[in-house]
């Protein structure tokens, strides 16, 4: 039944009497004053969406609510970010404020201290003169980069480092538990305290983070648990025949570099010409992850797959590249940086070898290219020479024989490669050259 206002509602509920007429008997007044102001509300309201401004532009992430605010509902909550009559103020509101409310925290109002941004930027700037003058590694800084991002995406990036507390890092490690095994949630939460520790070495913050009792590297028991749980890593003799029969060039010669020498996708990737004596059969290249010498002798195999792989390589893009035995046929280096604001990490080394095994039925879990470098120094360790191993591993030990040992005879370096050799073929007649 329609009703037309004669007084408003405030005026009728008000009066203590009922104008004769204006409802069918029976009507309570109550009910009667109720629809009256729901229907001036609703009045109200329409005219309020006749009067709503429109988007500055379409993609503009807000719209105008009938309170007179710019909104966005978010995680099943309205936020509002201002008037209309300052979309753009609105706009910076929301922009300052989204990464916490899409997280479901609440916004951090900005104040006196050292936020998260403020952190992480300062240490990555430090990390990149480091990277500059060649103390460490693109894969080490693109690891930091990539630990930074996570900080301020748990946190982020308007926290006051000394906002932060225990239960916050207690959260962080369950979250990060969650997706990766115990080797890589040990190296996440050392670098992680890596940067908060910058912070305080640097004199940004007065006193050391509080991480509480939890935030710490697994124990070396769930360590073995899950070493365990993944089975052996390392390839067996016969495994390794297949490989080697069905791998084509050039990842057959980085294959090959991997089994005689001990080298993973980082030494393939990086390694120049200028480190091979293809003519006498011995390879000098220092590990770049630690700068530790190294010298091995190679089969005549693998000097032969070198040569031709030498041979073919494509030009490559980068001038700097140009003394690389290895480059994609892209024209690019077979494990790099991808560059941009991401720095992520691109192993095409890994990403073919791990196409090939499975190709072959034997891809199992935790068995890469790297397993390569296992099965080196588990096979290796048959010579009963630790020290040639090590040496040819880039290994280093920190014991007062290692700081007294000049040097280590080609021979004992031979024997090692050739107890693999032996190992991998006993059909094939031929050792190093």
């Amino acid at each position: 039944m329609g009703l037309t206002p004669i007084l408003t509602p405030a005026k009728l509920a008000a009066s203590k009497t009922t104008p004769a007429g204006m409802w069918p008997a029976g009507v309570r007044h109550s009910v009667i004053v109720e629809q009256l102001r729901r229907a001036m509300a609703t009045k109200s309201t329409v005219s309020g969406r006749m009067n709503k401004p429109k988007k500055p532009y379409p993609d503009f992430p807000l719209f105008a609510h009938a309170t007179g605010r710019w909104a966005k509902k978010i995680r099943g909550k309205f936020h509002y970010f201002g008037k209309w009559d300052d979309a753009d103020a609105a706009l910076q509101k929301y922009l300052d404020q989204r990464d916490e409310l899409h997280a479901g925290r609440v916004p951090r109002v900005p104040g006196d201290g050292l936020t998260l941004a403020d952190l992480c930027n300062r240490f990555l700037t430090s990390k990149q003169h480091l990277l500059d003058a060649g103390e460490i590694t693109q894969r080490t800084f693109a690891d930091y980069y990539a630990v930074c991002d996570r900080i301020i995406a748990a946190f982020g990036k308007m926290r006051l480092v000394t906002d932060l507390a225990a239960d916050d890092f207690e959260r962080l490690r369950a979250r990060l538990a969650v997706t990766q095994g115990p080797v890589t949630l040990g190296n996440e939460i050392n670098r992680i305290r890596i940067v908060f520790k910058y912070g305080y070495d640097a004199g940004l913050i007065d006193k050391p983070v509080r991480y509480g009792p939890s935030f710490k590297r697994p124990s070396k028991k769930v360590l073995r648990i899950a070493r365990n749980a993944n089975g052996s890593r390392m390839f067996e003799a016969e495994e390794m025949r297949s490989i080697l029969e069905a791998v084509s060039q050039p990842l057959q010669a980085m294959v090959l570099l991997g089994i005689n020498c001990g080298f993973g996708q980082t030494d393939v990737a990086n390694l120049p010409r200028a480190s091979l004596d293809l003519d006498t059969g011995w390879v000098d290249f220092p590990r770049p992850k630690t700068g530790i010498e190294r010298r091995c002798p190679l089969w005549a195999r693998t000097v032969e797959a070198l040569r031709e792989a030498i041979t073919h390589r494509p030009t490559p893009k980068d001038l700097a590249d140009s003394d690389l035995v290895f480059v994609t046929k892209y024209g690019q280096r077979w494990v790099r940086n991808s560059g941009g604001e991401k720095q992520s990490w691109v192993d095409s080394v890994g990403a073919q070898f791990g196409k090939l095994l499975q190709r072959l039925g034997l891809k199992r879990n935790k068995l890469s290219f790297y397993a390569l470098r296992h099965t080196f120094e588990t096979i290796g360790g048959e010579a009963r020479d630790q020290v040639a191993v090590d040496h040819i591993m880039g290994h280093a030990r920190n014991d007062m024989a290692s700081l007294y040992r000049e040097r280590i005879s080609d021979e004992r370096l031979r024997r090692v490669t050739d107890v693999i050799h032996g190992w991998l073929s006993s059909d094939i007649s031929d050792t190093s050259t």
